[in-house]
């Protein structure tokens, strides 16, 4: 387990207020050393514990392309294991175009002894997500593990998100993209 020290903490509670924060702009607001700052922020950033990322909302309140998104579980069945569903992700042609515009967050997930898939997708229409699911992503995943492959799957519609990241509370501390500056330090998940 990697702890952070008081130093990392600060750090990093800035860059989730901001992450496009200079590290002069991280001394100014801590008080930590600028170089202390640089080196600690490529640190963690070279372990693999901070990463930077942009977010396009899609959905109605951002672009409007998607109106809406449904959680999807498939379980698979028994004997289907991780290291076969993440060689078929690194295989799979799909991935890099299609899947791209249709699957907003995936994870692999383990559902009462089963590998699943957890996804979210979104589309124009519930009738366009069932379209999507029923003729890209499930003929895929029945390619590549059989057409048995798939024991169950469950859908949930979304409507609007309330936390992210843990600290990210969209309608309550996020405007313009950022946490509100009223919000305090001590509110922001860092542990």
């Amino acid at each position: 387990m990697r702890c952070f020290d008081e130093q990392e903490r600060q750090i990093v509670r800035t860059l989730i207020r901001n992450p496009r924060c200079s590290d002069n702009r991280i001394s100014t607001l801590t008080g930590v050393p600028v170089r202390t700052v640089s080196r600690k922020r490529a640190r963690l950033e070279q372990e693999d514990i901070l990463f930077y990322y942009a977010a396009v909302d899609m959905q109605a309140q951002g672009t409007g392309r998607f109106a809406t998104q449904h959680m999807l579980t498939i379980k698979f069945k028994l004997g289907i294991t991780r290291s076969q569903i993440v060689q078929e992700i690194r295989s799979e042609p799909n991935v890099a175009n299609v899947f791209s515009e249709l699957i907003r967050d995936s994870y692999i997930a383990e559902v009462d002894g089963h590998i699943a898939l957890v996804m979210v997708v979104e589309g124009e229409s519930d009738s366009d997500v069932a379209e999507s699911v029923q003729g890209k992503i499930i003929p895929s995943l029945q390619k590549n593990h059989g057409e048995d492959s798939i024991q169950e799957m469950q859908t949930i519609r979304l409507l609007d998100p309330i936390r992210r990241l843990h600290n990210y509370l969209p309608m309550v501390n996020t405007q313009a993209g950022f946490i509100v500056e009223s919000w305090p330090d001590d509110a922001i998940f860092v542990e």
